[in-house]
């Protein structure tokens, strides 16, 4: 699980902590390039929704990923879930294939 810093709205307390990544190799291509899951979830205790959520990573796919759950704005800059809000206790997911898993991390968010 990695954790970042944060925006913070004056009505929700939450913090790139509330974000919580998780990931693991679930296979293999038919080329032998590994393919990995990735959940992102929304662990805020008080409630709060989480929107522009920002992660730091630099990669490539070998298989397509939804532009709206995960993309690229620049390097080492991805958003998530296009911007909008994740609600408290929910997920999103998504997979990837490269030749070995990349780390990921919280840049930034906004309650």
């Amino acid at each position: 699980m990695y954790k970042g810093t944060t925006i913070t709205g004056e009505a929700d307390q939450c913090s790139k902590n509330d974000i919580a990544i998780a990931q693991g190799q679930v296979g293999m291509q038919p080329d032998g390039t590994q393919t990995f899951s990735v959940e992102i979830t929304n662990t805020c205790s008080t409630g709060c929704s989480i929107a522009n959520m920002h992660l730091i990573c630099d990669f490539s796919s070998g298989i397509f990923i939804n532009t709206k759950i995960f993309k690229k704005l620049a390097r080492n800059d991805r958003v998530v879930n296009n911007g909008e809000p994740l609600a408290a206790g929910s997920a999103l997911s998504f997979r990837y294939a490269a030749a070995s898993q990349f780390p990921l991390s919280v840049s930034s968010t906004l309650c």
